[in-house]
């Protein structure tokens, strides 16, 4: 018989630098999971990973207390703002510009986050990351 769900818990936690420190220990104390080793087993999923790249999660906390955990693919956000060489996106996007990023590089990113995108093929995905770049504060050269 399968388990019983008790909730799930989503976080981004930073690469291989899980720590029971806000925000992980708390949303996890709260559930009754053991955060050490949770930490434990998402630090060893994440060793080959960029060192601080943000990890979304969905941690599945059953009803004994155990858990499962999910990663995905780091934000879009993240992606483009590393291929822009920026530290973060613009302060007013639509009107001023932060930085820039190609069609290509669209692609790129598009293709490293195909499997977490609502999108049929990898045209659509280029459009979506090229919408979310606009929506940061860049501007989307061909």
């Amino acid at each position: 018989m399968a388990k019983k769900i008790d909730g799930y818990i989503k976080l981004q936690v930073p690469a291989g630098a899980a720590n029971p420190a806000p925000p992980i220990g708390p949303a996890l104390g709260q559930r009754g999971v053991n955060i050490m080793e949770f930490c434990k087993a998402f630090n060893a999923k994440t060793q080959e990973m960029e060192k601080n790249m943000p990890i979304p999660t969905v941690i599945t906390v059953y009803a004994d207390k155990s858990f499962t955990f999910i990663t995905k693919t780091p934000p879009a956000s993240y992606y483009l703002k590393k291929a822009a060489k920026l530290s973060k996106g613009g302060a007013e996007p639509g009107r001023t510009v932060a930085g820039s990023v190609t069609m290509a590089q669209c692609r790129e990113i598009a293709e490293a986050k195909m499997a977490d995108l609502n999108a049929v093929d990898l045209d659509a995905g280029q459009k979506i990351i090229a919408g979310s770049a606009r929506s940061i504060g860049l501007e989307v050269t061909e």
